[in-house]
């Protein structure tokens, strides 16, 4: 068994790709921002229904949604971490005069 796969719920923060093999709605892949599993609704055996923020290519998250997915298609990720806007310059002062 891979080790990608969660056994145990999602918590909050965890990034996931969502593909085919999560579910045929994925046809296009997602990477989703986990929020949390909605444990209260009943699903069938292998299936959970997750709350959670579809991301865009930034990391950013571009849409609040609630997904029906198969466990086992589920995939953990780490997403590169990029700088948002360059760094500030830290600048000397300077004397005149």
């Amino acid at each position: 068994m891979p080790d990608d796969k969660p056994e145990k719920p999602m918590k909050a923060g965890d990034v996931i790709l969502l593909t085919t093999a999560a579910s045929v709605q994925f046809l296009r892949p997602i990477f989703v921002r986990v929020i949390r599993e909605l444990p209260e609704r009943h699903t069938y055996h292998g299936w959970v229904w997750i709350e959670g923020y579809e991301l865009n290519a930034a990391g950013l998250a571009v849409a609040r949604r609630e997904l029906y997915v198969m466990r086992a298609g589920v995939r953990l990720q780490a997403l590169p971490v990029a700088p948002t806007r360059p760094a500030r310059r830290r600048r000397t002062p300077v004397r005149v005069g």
